[in-house]
């Protein structure tokens, strides 16, 4: 008996739980290991010259139930006995790095092919495996084949046997109860499916059962390895169902990243329609390395903003743990970061110029995306602010300049502002965008869950402009005009107190308003129920905003129209209950006014009512 040689003999347990956060791993680095021992012998046959190997290269992955074993063979480089004693025998020696130093003439892309980093992925296999041998045989004919053969502790038996073909045969002796489920043919297609999909050698997947018959589970040249001008959209489309096989909905739009300095990756981002969901995505982006399945927890690497679209992120250059299941952070992936950043700004930038109806079509579909990405990133508020759109209640699109430049001389607030009224919900604020409409002003529709951070982010960057909702304050008060006369009170200063007392009175048992009084138009409401600007924003910040207008909260502001002659009506009835109910009718129906479903029919009766009530 010879010992491996390691530090401690306790290397195995650790190894077994504390290596690997996944159990399934295993079978990852055992196909990548094998993947890379065809890999060298390919790089090999180029730098050496050895054309008499002519091979259709491949990884079998076979399963026999049975002996209760998991094989993985592969017909690349093999082993010697010394190799055998340097890689597998002396934990942490990566035969991979080893190999490229060697052979300094590989090319940069063949090195990048080789896999193996930190030389642990063999002994992930006695994390479900009782025993594990290895048989081998090195490509240079002179060698001898080798068993190796060890039972998840230092000791070890490595000896000669008869002569094989050339490659390498890992066998699993699994576990009897804990790793079981290892030798079920769905289970290891599904993992082989999820890791190995796109490896770069052809990979099969039978069982020594009759009942499965051997199939190929991989793609060895998915579309984010070609070249873009080889692709077409039905390309495109095909590799995104390949991708996400049960997404029924075709994507709108796709990004191909492929840049080479000064860092490697290639990938390609998909834009889902998404409308105004910002849900946590099931078909998330998946990183791979060197066409390796890594992980689909891209924290760092892509933006939040973009965690919302799927596709595929491979780069080398992206610095993995010892046990490759986890990024860590430096400053290229920073570097690749902006990269993608960039790459989709200047996506939808081209799309904007080239056919900008189009973009106007799918714009709703991806919006809440744009909009994630400018509350959150600098850089991209910055490229994406020129073609972001606004769109108008009657549906006519406009960017930020155009939308300025049309209202620029006709909606102001007092302090000089260019004024963007807005609505989040048309149905709801029918009353108050009628009054707008009637005065001939544009409203825009802000109606996604980020708007009040988006506008808060645009009133920062611009400062000559304000955002307001239609609904957060008498329109008058909203838009100023230095011609506009401001209409006179015909009411005392004691009868405002009266008249307010008295209000008063009659809604402080059922509602927490606040109460105000305007000197507005005759025409006007005699009740206007508003959320302050600023307070609405405060609440919706804190996602506490009320659905209901007519729920007790003391955010909202009663808005009392002194000229209205339901005023004058109020302070002359010397009837307590019959005062009551002329307030409590009027308050009534501005409630109603609020809440509309099919506003116009309804608004005409809230005016005929109105006009009943205020009848001598």
């Amino acid at each position: 008996m010879n010992k491996i040689s390691v530090t401690s003999d306790n290397i195995f347990p650790i190894i077994k739980k504390f290596l690997y956060s996944n159990q399934e791993i295993f079978l990852r680095e055992l196909v990548s290991n094998a993947i890379d021992a065809i890999v060298k012998l390919k790089t090999l046959i180029k730098l050496e010259n050895l054309y008499d190997i002519i091979d259709d290269f491949k990884v079998k992955i076979i399963i026999d139930k049975i002996n209760k074993t998991l094989h993985i063979l592969d017909n690349g480089i093999g082993m010697t006995q010394e190799e055998v004693d340097k890689y597998i025998n002396q934990i942490a020696f990566s035969g991979a790095e080893e190999f490229i130093k060697k052979y300094k003439n590989i090319s940069t892309t063949d090195s990048s092919n080789i896999i193996g980093h930190f030389g642990l992925g063999f002994y992930s296999s006695f994390m479900v495996a009782k025993k594990v041998m290895i048989l081998t045989q090195s490509y240079k004919k002179s060698a001898s084949s080798i068993f190796w053969s060890c039972e998840g502790d230092p000791n070890f038996i490595m000896k000669e046997i008869e002569k094989r073909d050339r490659g390498t045969e890992i066998i699993l002796y699994l576990n009897d109860e804990e790793s079981k489920e290892f030798l079920e043919y769905d289970r290891i297609l599904k993992l082989l499916q999820k890791y190995c999909k796109f490896m770069p050698i052809t990979i099969s997947l039978s069982s020594k059962s009759k009942e499965e018959k051997e199939i190929v589970i991989n793609n060895i040249n998915p579309a984010w390895k070609k070249n873009p001008l080889q692709l077409d959209d039905k390309n495109y489309l095909d590799f995104y169902h390949e991708l996400y096989p049960n997404q029924l909905e075709e994507p709108l739009f796709w990004v191909h990243l492929n840049i080479d300095h000064p860092f490697h990756l290639t990938g390609i981002l998909y834009f889902p329609r998404i409308g105004k969901r910002i849900d946590i995505q099931k078909d998330k982006i998946h990183l791979y390395q060197n066409q390796i399945y890594i992980t689909d927890n891209l924290e760092g690497i892509v933006p939040d903003f973009l965690s919302l679209l799927r596709g595929v992120i491979d780069s080398k250059d992206i610095p993995l743990n010892v046990s490759r299941s986890h990024l860590q952070f430096d400053t290229s992936v920073k570097n690749i970061s902006k990269y993608i950043t960039r790459k989709v700004a200047d996506k939808l930038d081209f799309m904007f110029r080239k056919n900008r109806e189009d973009f106007q079509k799918k714009w709703n579909n991806f919006k809440i995306i744009v909009e994630y990405g400018m509350v959150s990133t600098q850089n991209f508020f910055d490229k994406v602010i020129k073609f972001f759109l606004f769109s108008t209640l009657d549906k006519n699109y406009f960017t930020l300049e155009e939308f300025r430049e049309k209202i620029k001389e006709t909606q102001k607030n007092k302090e000089g502002k260019i004024v963007f009224l807005y609505s989040s919900d048309p149905d709801k604020q029918y009353s108050s965008i009628k009054e707008v409409i009637d005065r001939c002003y544009e409203v825009l529709i802000f109606d996604s869950p980020l708007s009040v951070h988006l506008i808060q982010k645009l009133e920062l960057s611009y400062q000559d402009l304000c955002f307001v909702r239609v609904d957060s304050d008498h329109i008058d008060k909203l838009i100023n005009f230095e011609k506009k006369e401001k209409p006179h009170s015909e009411l005392s200063e004691q009868e405002k107190q009266n008249l307010k007392n008295s209000i008063q009175h009659y809604i402080m048992e059922k509602y927490k308003f606040s109460i105000q009084l305007e000197d507005l138009s005759k025409k006007d409401s005699p009740f206007l129920i508003i959320i302050p600007e600023f307070l609405r924003r405060i609440k919706e910040m804190n996602f506490t905003m009320e659905k209901d207008i007519v729920e007790k909260d003391q955010y909202y502001q009663l808005i009392v129209n002194t000229n209205h002659i339901l005023m004058k009506k109020i302070l002359k009835e010397t009837s307590e209950e019959e005062r009551k109910k002329m307030i409590q009718e009027a308050l009534n129906l501005t409630l109603l006014s609020k809440n509309l479903l099919h506003g116009k029919n309804l608004m005409d009766f809230i005016s005929k009512k109105l006009k009943d009530l205020t009848q001598e």
